[in-house]
This record gives C-alpha cells, structure tokens and sequence, in this order.
C-alpha cells in the first residue's frame, strides 16, 4: 500500500465514521437507513477505485437485499426498491465518476444494443411524459418506474465497458454461482413449511414466479456450462447445483416458470449437437418417472389451472380456467382495448394496472412504437448471443452462451404470464449475462 493509498483510506474512514455519529445522535436518522447510506459512500467509493468488486457486490445484492417500499404505487401495488436499486446507481456513478477522472477509460463502448435500447428509452419517456400531461399517469409514480426500467440497461454497459478478460468473465460467473447456492439454500430451508418457495427478502407471502424465473435463467446457466465443462470434477460440481437448484425450482409451484423449462430445455437440445441423444433420453426419462419423483401438490397445481372459474369457448370446444390463469388470457384483451384508445405512444409508464404480461403491459404502456422497440432489442440479443455462439470462443464462453441464449428462451416465454423484462430480480443477472455473452467475442478476437 503506498502512502497516498493509505492517507486516502484514512481519510475516507474519518468521514464515514464523522457520518455515522451526525446520522444517529444529532440528525436523529433510523439507524437502517443511516447504515443504507453509509455503505452506499462505501459502495460508491469501491467502484471509483475497483469497479470489478463493486460488480461483484452487486451480484450477491441482486438475490440478497431487503426491500424498501415507496408507498402507494399504481392500484394494488406498491412501488418498491430493492437495496440493489440503490447500489446499482451508486456503482453507475462511481463508475461514471472514474471515467470523468481518467480520461484515458473512454465513454459507453458501441454494442449492437445501443441503438435498439436508446430508442426504446426514448419512446417510454415520451409515452409517460404524454400520460402525465394528459393525467392518467402520476408523476411520481412515473419516475420510479422508469428508472426501474432503465437500470438494467446502466447493468448492461457497466458490464460491457468494465470487462476485459475472459478470466474476469469467469470469475463474474463463479459469483454469480455462488449467488444461486445461497439463495437456493435458503428455499431448501422452506421446504416443509407448507408455503411455495420463494427467494429471500421477498416479504410476505413471498414472489415465487419471481424466484422461479431467475432459477429458470440460472439453470439454463448451468446445463450450458455443464455440456462445455473443461474437467470432470467441474461437470460434478456443476451437477450438484443443478439438483440443488431444480428442486426450489419445482416447488415454486409457479406453472408458467414450468411452462417455460419445456421451450428453454428444447433450446439446448437444438444447439448442442454432440450431446442432443442424451439430453432427449434424460427429458423422455424425467417425463415417464415424474409421477414417482414428483410431490402430489405437483399436479395439484397442474389441475387447478383447469378449475371452473372461468370458462372460454374456442374452436366450438368449451375450456376451463382458474382465475388466476383466465387473467393471463385476459391481459391480452385490455392490452388490445387500451391499444385501440392509444396506438401509436400508449398510455405511458406504468399504465395504471398491474398487468402479469410482459407483452401486453408494453404495448399498453407505449403502444406500437414501443412495443416495437422491445421487440427489436430482443431481436438483438438473439442475434448477438448466436454470433457468439458461432464466434471461435472457448468451451467455458461457448457454454455461458448457450445458458444465455436457452434462459432468454425461457424468460421469453414465462414473460407470457409475468413482467418478467420489469423485475429486478431477474433482469439484473439476465443483463449482467448479456454484457458478458456481447463482449466475449471481442474478448477472445483479442487473444488470438
């Protein structure tokens, strides 16, 4: 450590420590939101000095961090923020804060994405600037939500620009990992209590939708680095997390998460070649043993889907749904009314109802134009993660794009019955990944 070093630490603790006494005894501050804000200083100051250990803070935080509720949000849901909300901007600024200082870092990198995700973000500015000035959108409200919306994009850049060896991507993934073991843990720890599992942190009654999808994204992780592992004793080890993973995954209880393993299962069978025989042997296997490793509320929750509740007609045969399930069908139908009153922008961000479509609350909230915006950013994620995959990349790349590109699959699809492209604890390890997989033939170019 050299001097300067060390009178810079000096100086950084006799402030925060100068914080803490002014927040707790003259300012009167609860002590949490006292400590929140002094490791938000510390936070920022890591990221000015080691933006790549302030990432990896904010990987534990993305599962790991308590909520902090706004008060009233749109009808039947409150806005809140997450703890990692909070560190994810603090880390922007450290990072943007570095850059100012060092000339020699550079601005943003050009991607493939810039362009599709500038315009996305213009048009939902646009759309709530028109529901605010017209008064179907609350101003506060309003705000809230889109930096939520955009925060995952700021994840994203931060990535691109901060990562420089395939050797820093491993170490991102290792944490990311280890994340996933912590949190599956802590559902294991559920089991018996009688509740669906959910992650921590989740407050009452708990998300496990939420849950199900980041272990959907996870998984596919995992099987994709599974079928390029470089040693045996790394298959193994990555088996045993995807059995210690599958089971909370299972007993989410969340049907459109199951719905969704089936596309994002399919997907690796498609792009992995050598091994396609014994991945369809394995699912054929799963599918003729489930009814004697599978728990009986397995199916109890398949047939509620098809309980009386409500009933559709199509195609002259008569189909029952749950509630819960009907009002996935249904979304599709306020989206199209919302849409015929406003088609070009929308009614803005958020639209004034919780709607569990992503697709549907898009084009609710910014109409055509936007929905079109999203659409052409997934479209280019596509396209980038299977020029990567086709790139000259290592095994251990070749498998976190498959996982990448089979979890985007899945997402994709349980997205028709949740906001999935909304929710941060699914977003920021799905946009965390998508830095990686876009770099990473940039990364490998350079090793050659």
């Amino acid at each position: 450590m050299t001097e300067r070093s060390g009178q810079t630490i000096g100086i950084l603790s006799f402030f925060i420590v100068s914080c803490v006494v002014v927040m707790l005894f003259f300012l009167k501050i609860p002590i949490q939101l006292s400590f929140l804000f002094i490791f938000s200083i510390v936070v920022f100051t890591v990221s000015f000095i080691n933006t790549d250990f302030a990432l990896v803070i904010l990987i534990f935080s993305m599962l790991l961090s308590p909520e902090l509720k706004t008060g009233g949000g749109i009808p039947g849901r409150e806005v809140v923020i997450r703890v990692d909300d909070i560190f994810l901007f603090v880390i922007f600024l450290g990072w943007w804060a570095k850059m100012a200082v060092n000339k020699e870092l550079g601005v943003l990198k050009s991607t493939v994405l810039n362009k599709p995700i500038l315009v996305y973000i213009m048009i939902c500015v646009v759309s709530t600037f028109f529901g605010i000035m017209q008064g179907y959108i609350n101003i506060k409200h309003a705000f809230f939500y889109l930096l939520k919306y955009f925060e995952y994009f700021l994840l994203f850049f931060m990535v691109v620009n901060n990562l420089r060896s395939v050797s820093q991507a491993k170490t991102f993934i290792f944490f990311m990992l280890l994340t996933c073991f912590f949190v599956c843990s802590y559902a294991w720890m559920q089991i018996g209590t009688g509740e669906r599992l959910s992650a921590p942190f989740e407050g009452a009654g708990g998300e496990p939708n939420t849950f199900a999808g980041y272990l959907l994204l996870m998984i596919a992780l995992i099987l994709g680095l599974i079928l390029y592992a470089g040693s045996r004793k790394t298959r193994l080890l990555l088996f045993a997390l995807l059995g210690f993973a599958a089971i909370p995954f299972i007993l989410t209880l969340s049907r459109g998460g199951w719905l969704a393993f089936l596309p994002m299962y399919l997907t690796v069978v498609f792009l992995n070649k050598k091994y396609r025989l014994l991945l369809v042997t394995v699912f054929i296997a799963l599918v003729i043993l489930s009814p004697y490793i599978f728990p009986g509320k397995v199916y109890h929750r398949v047939q509620e889907t098809f309980a009386p509740e409500k009933t559709y007609k199509i195609m002259g045969k008569t189909i029952n749904l749950a509630e819960s399930a009907a009002a996935r069908v249904d979304a599709w139908k306020v989206a199209f009314t919302r849409l015929g009153k406003k088609p070009v922008f929308g009614f803005g961000v958020p639209t004034g109802a919780v709607v569990d479509n992503q697709f549907t609350r898009v084009l609710g909230e910014t109409g055509i134009l936007g929905f079109l915006a999203f659409i052409w950013i997934i479209v280019t994620v596509f396209k980038a993660g299977w020029r990567a995959y086709t790139s000259s990349l290592d095994t251990f790349s070749r498998g976190v794009v498959l996982g990448f590109i089979a979890g985007l699959v899945g997402v994709l699809f349980q997205s028709l019955t949740s906001a999935n492209f909304i929710i941060i604890r699914i977003m920021e390890p799905f946009w965390f990944l998508a830095g990686i997989v876009v770099k990473l033939p940039e990364l490998m170019a350079q090793n050659e």
